[in-house]
């Protein structure tokens, strides 16, 4: 037994030096130039504590030349960019079943304040990340700057909104959903036209995706400027799966999901409790920012009920009006499911801070084609939160119901600007009976495309709870966060095909404390 111990740290020490060497033979930039290709990100910080993340893999689309045994990395973090101050350290274990994926718990750090980090493998050193710690419990901070965004399809354009999300410097990067899509050439660029080919189903398929996307320089970058808190939509998996049933009926799809969530784990800086099986992840969590901000991080895919009236034959969503769809009046079925539901209502009943921000996949606001007060006229699609209405006005019931201070309601998936002001009963005029419950903020995509701006004026002529609404451009959200207010910047890219995009401000709105509601100020 000891022998063969030896053998595989021997072996693992002799595939450590070799993939150092590679890192320093080959020039820079080179295809295989280092084992940190991938970069390095941090995420889910606490006062005390941050996760860091990287992945040994010398060549993004070919892990077939990576080692079948554990490496051992090494890892710091100092309180300086030069790393003459050394704040933590040690060693972390990447082993093959995870894709030599690193996961670093970081303990014993100080509240609030910015710390630098890095991995070693032998002599190859990894880009520098830089990170930060939640404020302590009781701490009132000036500020959270916050960017958030969701849904960059690799061949929908470039990551220049990731460009400006590093250059912004936000304190946090909430990122809502569709970080991969489950299929596209594999390429090392982003390419000119679209080509749907390579689908997902494997472990192997999905790391492969992951890698892909990893590789750019602009995501890379986004991801070493300030630590992320992520969630997931369906295309991490496969387009509007619901639990564990898929558009195509797919009898093994269960299998299929997860393989996708193990891969998911494996290329994100994430705090999860003790992992039994990737069959399931408990990914919704909360992170409080002192008493500035509570962020209740959901879940809408995994625990969802399946979508209503789909097609036949098929799963997934559909798009009807509201009065040919029964099932769309149905109670029991919800979208976050019953565990998911009562966690959120007890951390809103429980919050003690400024602004409570529910960061979650899609727009919650109805968006119905025909004025919102023409009952069963809607058209509805399906998979959005307007196919669990009821749903939706038990969670914005909650939310009154909690008593929780400043809710603001943040969305992605629909690849649209809007801000909008959340009621329990849209099918009726805001009253004492049906109050305004929360904010929404909602970001377009990075790259993926989305419907003409023409459109998009109609469904906010039709639904007055839409105050804004746009379409044609792709970006992300820059929001400041104060005691006094909040500030939501919608930031669009001149052409998401051209990495060096100059991005411009498109609109501005501001949530006065106290106030639910949306105040355009630019």
């Amino acid at each position: 037994m000891q022998d063969a111990r030896r053998l595989f740290l021997l072996q693992g020490a002799r595939w450590s030096a070799a993939l150092s060497a590679v890192s320093l033979a080959t020039p820079a930039g080179a295809t295989g130039a280092n084992p940190f290709s991938l970069g390095v990100a941090s995420g889910s910080p606490l006062p005390d504590s941050v996760i860091l993340w990287t992945r040994i893999l010398a060549n993004p689309l070919d892990a077939s030349g990576m080692p079948p045994v554990a490496l051992a990395v090494r890892w710091e973090v100092a309180e300086d960019e030069a790393f003459r101050r050394i704040a933590a350290k040690g060693s972390a274990t990447a082993a093959p079943a995870l894709a030599h994926s690193v996961h670093v718990d970081v303990k014993g750090l100080v509240p609030e304040r910015w710390y630098w980090y890095r991995f070693m493998l032998g002599d190859a050193v990894s880009p520098v990340g830089r990170t930060r710690t939640a404020p302590a419990p009781g701490a009132l901070p000036a500020m959270l700057k916050l960017a958030v965004a969701s849904c960059q399809h690799w061949e929908f354009g470039s990551y220049a909104a990731h460009r400006h999300i590093a250059s912004s410097a936000p304190d946090l990067v909430a990122f809502l959903g569709d970080y991969i899509y489950e299929w596209g050439p594999y390429q090392l660029q982003h390419p000119q036209r679209v080509v749907r080919t390579n689908e997902s189903f494997t472990l192997a398929d999905y790391r492969r995706r992951y890698a892909q996307y990893k590789s750019d320089p602009d995501l890379q970058a986004a991801h070493r400027a300030a630590p992320w808190i992520v969630t997931w939509d369906d295309h991490e998996v496969a387009n509007d799966y619901a639990g564990v049933r898929d558009e195509l009926l797919t009898r093994d799809f269960a299998a299929r999901r997860a393989a996708a969530y193990q891969a998911f784990y494996e290329h994100m800086p994430l705090r999860l409790p003790p992992l039994k099986n990737f069959a399931q992840l408990r990914l919704y969590q909360r992170l409080d920012w002192g008493r500035l901000a509570r962020i209740h991080v959901l879940d809408n895919r995994q625990h969802r009920a399946a979508q209503a009236c789909p097609r036949k034959g098929r799963g997934g969503s559909n798009a009807m009006f509201a009065r040919e769809c029964a099932a769309l009046r149905d109670p029991r079925r919800g979208m976050l499911g019953p565990e998911q539901e009562a966690w959120l209502g007890s951390g809103l009943a429980s919050s003690r801070a400024q602004w409570n921000i529910l960061a979650q996949q899609t727009l919650m606001a109805q968006s119905s084609s025909f004025p919102v007060f023409a009952p069963g006229e809607n058209r509805v699609w399906t998979d959005g939160w307007d196919g669990y209405p009821l749903a939706r006005r038990r969670l914005l019931e909650s939310v009154l119901k909690s008593g929780a201070r400043n809710p603001v309601v943040l969305g992605g998936d629909v690849h649209t600007f809007y801000a909008c002001e959340l009621r329990p009963d849209f099918s009726r005029p805001v009253s004492k009976a049906n109050p305004l419950a929360a904010t929404e903020f909602c970001g377009t995509s990075v790259t993926s495309s989305s419907r003409a701006q023409a459109r998009t004026l109609a469904h906010v002529s039709n639904n007055p709870h839409m105050r804004y609404g746009r379409s044609d451009k792709r970006g992300y959200m820059l929001m400041e966060v104060t005691p006094k207010g909040m500030v939501t910047h919608f930031m669009g890219l001149e052409n998401v095909r051209d990495a060096g995009s100059g991005v411009e401000r498109l609109a501005a709105f501001r949530v006065e404390d106290g106030r639910i509601g949306v105040e355009r100020i630019g």
